[in-house]
């Protein structure tokens, strides 16, 4: 496996890998809508690789707001730490798939999908985590205030709150980051089948 050199192919591929895992710092990596009475249309929230954003100029804000009637706490940027160190864990991806090009070594692949792996377990925790804290962490002297209740919003798809519909999902960004993975895994099972071929 240390020995043993890619595809010609395969090796394009990787490079290609790391120019797709640019547009990440160009497009949403996650998306949460919320749907209330008193907003027909909807509030969306948008997190990308280095900051919050709403879908309109007023969404976070209204978002904020219904958050302090029950005690949640102000979603601000500044208060995301994982905001600051992202872009460099997306840096180190993006030069380990260009370090594997020019190595060109199928071992090299599987520290890419390894490294991808403990990037996605470890950032999909940490927003749940951060999620967790948000809906449990809650403000004793909040306006309205229910016994019992919590208010986290779901890692992946939807759950109502209340009379609020909180839906999360992935957004380009993650899904890119899905995409590969799963073309990383093409390559070293392409490179196993060729091989065995020999």
């Amino acid at each position: 496996m240390f020995q043993h050199k890619l595809s010609k192919k395969n090796r394009y591929i990787l490079f290609g890998i790391a120019a797709s895992m640019l547009f990440i710092y160009f497009t949403p990596l996650w998306s949460i809508s919320l749907a209330a009475p008193q907003y027909p249309e909807g509030l969306k929230l948008y997190i990308w690789i280095r900051k919050i954003v709403g879908g309109t100029e007023y969404d976070i804000g209204n978002i904020n707001l219904l958050n302090h009637y029950i005690g949640m706490q102000k979603i601000a940027e500044n208060s995301i730490p994982e905001l600051l160190y992202m872009p460099y864990v997306l840096y180190y991806l993006i030069a380990g798939a260009i370090a594997a090009f020019f190595v060109n070594r199928l071992f090299m692949v599987y520290l890419g999908l390894i490294n991808l792996g403990i990037v996605g377990i470890a950032g999909l925790y940490d927003f749940w985590r951060w999620e967790y804290n948000f809906g449990h962490n809650l403000d004793p002297h909040a306006a309205m205030k229910f016994d019992g209740m919590t208010y986290q919003p779901p890692l992946i798809a939807c759950k109502d709150l209340l009379s609020i519909t909180a839906c999360s999902w992935p957004h380009a960004g993650a899904l890119i980051l899905f995409a590969v993975g799963f073309v990383l895994a093409y390559i070293i099972f392409d490179e196993r089948m060729k091989r065995l071929k020999q």
